[in-house]
């Protein structure tokens, strides 16, 4: 047997064995000739290339975790703004004003170093009227000051200066006032009770009274608020309002 028939006869075998694998009806309809053969292996080919990349495209894929970025040095980080000013603070002297709008003014006098007529916040202390005059002289009697006391508008703040004799207003420094009836008015929003009980019809109680009233409400607004403290009636009013001041 010739190599070309042996050849032949390979072709013819695979032929038959893959007219016999076909569906009958790619037999009925392709007749089994050479080109459709070749054609119908050319598509399924071509399909099952597209099958495999459809399939390898559309396989899960893992996902890197997006990369963190670093911080720059802290100095390169904005800063904050700083504010327009620091806010008010305690100081050795007392606590610092109390935010409020609007001003007051203050006459600060006596053993101070800087006298005069200061502006302060509304809602400041008797603490911060020293500040503004500069802070008490060395050696000044402070015993009566009542740095914590809140301040009204228009009043005296008198550092270390003793009463004037037969006066009882309110010195800061303290000291006892003199016997009898005041010669001068006396501060409600400043005297201590020692200064209260010089008044006529005032003793300590009633004097405490007045004080007390005096922390509860910030201080005297005017002279009638005295008939609003326990203890004092119409008669006794009357005899004390020629004596105080707010």
């Amino acid at each position: 047997m010739s190599l070309g028939g042996g050849v032949g006869t390979r072709v013819g075998r695979v032929r038959s064995a893959v007219r016999e694998r076909l569906p009958v009806w790619v037999q009925s309809r392709c007749g089994l000739e050479p080109r459709t053969l070749a054609a119908l292996a050319v598509v399924l080919v071509v399909a099952a290339v597209l099958a495999a990349q459809h399939f390898w495209t559309g396989r899960p894929q893992s996902v890197q975790p997006p990369e963190v970025v670093g911080e720059g040095p802290a100095a390169a980080r904005p800063e904050p703004s700083p504010s327009p000013g620091p806010p008010p603070t305690a100081t050795a002297d007392g606590p610092g004003p109390v935010p409020g709008e609007g001003r007051i003014v203050i006459d600060v006098s006596g053993r101070v170093r800087q006298p005069g007529i200061h502006r302060l916040p509304a809602g400041s202390r008797v603490a911060d009227a020293l500040r503004a005059a500069g802070g008490v002289k060395a050696g000044a009697d402070t015993v009566g000051l009542n740095r914590a006391r809140l301040l009204m508008d228009g009043e005296q703040v008198v550092v270390g200066v003793p009463a004037p004799a037969g006066a009882a207003g309110p010195a800061a420094g303290g000291g006892a006032p003199a016997s009898g009836r005041a010669a001068a008015p006396i501060g409600l929003g400043s005297a201590t009770a020692e200064q209260l009980e010089t008044l006529p019809g005032v003793g300590p109680v009633l004097a405490q009274h007045i004080i007390d009233y005096r922390t509860e409400h910030g201080g005297f607004r005017s002279v009638d608020e005295l008939r609003e403290v326990k203890g004092i009636g119409d008669r006794r009013f009357a005899d004390l309002r020629p004596l105080v001041r707010p």
